[in-house]
């Protein structure tokens, strides 16, 4: 007599919600129709693909995960496996009100699966490793400028707490010179030591910067970044450390249909409010990629100035709202533009006025 059967989930959909965490996975299993079962596990792509073919063969495996701690090093191994699975930002996981007070590891993943399994989750773009390795060298380089800046904030405030001053030509762009200046000052011990402190800091942050700066600008240089870079570089304001941040942040300029989903990327579209007859501009969107958003707006005031076509725009856009508005107009504009040239590999050809 036989006594077991082969299972055979051909045809079937089998959604997984993951809340991942460092040493151990909470997972929740559904089907089309109803939820399966929530267990713990290891952290390992191998175990629960192991544990799914052997309770669900060869039914079909839909995944997803929050964007975290961990990357997307789980989605590539869950795709080595032959699995489906998708990278969700965790705003755009909707939840109760009681989700949110009974908040749970459990509460979690099932809300992953329940919503994957009604199609309502939509993945975020995974780069390939070469792209987020690059990505890696111009954010490391990004906030090395940051940490150098608040080096030179702290040591401004110090000062200006100890009564302090040391004005000279060179206090602006901190030069050797305005350095020696700082550590020739006189004061108590404490004191003394208190700057020296600070400025050890700087100087080690500095050697940093100049670091990073080297790699940043030979990444730029080598042959996949090359010609692109060139091209993104004949418009008008933006150098060749904005245009490596673009190339590396954005890379398939045509996962973007339209304009608007890429100022949606970056971040140049407002949020809202609209009930009924009512609607309420609430400014730019918090929902943005920051360092996209800040670069872009920087060269956009830079255009304004080389470029006569946005110098003219940016005049006409100032008749009717702030400065701080017309900007965003510009930079819009300006993406477009990076749009242009990458879609179509060609220098963008600036407007003279006739």
């Amino acid at each position: 007599m036989k006594q077991g059967t082969q299972l055979d989930f051909s045809g079937q959909t089998i959604f997984v919600g993951i809340d991942v965490h460092k040493k151990s996975w909470k997972v929740s299993l559904r089907s089309t129709h109803m939820e399966l079962k929530t267990f713990s596990q290891e952290p390992s792509p191998k175990a629960l693909s192991g544990h799914l073919q052997q309770n669900y063969p060869s039914a079909d495996y839909r995944l997803v995960y929050e964007a975290g701690f961990c990357g997307f090093g789980y989605q590539r191994q869950f795709s080595e496996l032959g699995m489906s699975c998708i990278v969700v930002n965790p705003a755009d996981v909707p939840l109760t009100d009681k989700e949110k007070q009974r908040k749970s590891d459990t509460v979690d993943c099932r809300k992953l699966s329940k919503t994957l399994s009604e199609g309502a989750l939509k993945g975020i773009f995974v780069p390939g490793i070469e792209q987020q390795d690059d990505r890696g060298i111009i954010r490391v380089y990004q906030q090395m400028i940051k940490d150098q800046t608040r080096y030179k904030n702290r040591i401004k405030g110090w000062l200006n707490f100890q009564d302090q001053s040391v004005t000279v030509d060179t206090d602006k762009y901190w030069s050797n010179h305005y350095i020696c200046l700082l550590k020739a000052l006189c004061l108590p011990s404490s004191a003394r030591i208190n700057l020296d402190i600070l400025l050890q800091g700087y100087q080690q942050t500095r050697i940093m910067v100049l670091t990073a700066t080297r790699e940043v600008r030979a990444l730029s240089r080598q042959p996949r970044y090359q010609q692109i870079i060139k091209l993104i570089r004949t418009i008008p304001g933006i150098g060749e450390i904005t245009a490596l941040l673009f190339v590396t942040e954005i890379g398939d300029i045509e996962r973007f249909d339209s304009l608007d989903a890429l100022c949606g990327y970056v971040g140049l579209v407002p949020d809202m409010h609209s009930s009924g007859d009512q609607k309420i501009i609430l400014g730019l969107t918090k929902r943005a990629h920051h360092q996209l958003r800040e670069k872009l707006i920087e060269a956009s005031w830079i255009a304004v100035r080389l470029d006569p076509a946005m110098t003219l725009a940016f005049n006409n856009l100032c008749k009717r709202m702030k400065k701080n508005k017309a900007i965003i107009r510009i930079a819009k504009k300006m993406l477009n533009r990076i749009r242009f040239v990458m879609k179509n590999q060609k220098p963008y050809v600036t407007s003279v006025v006739k």
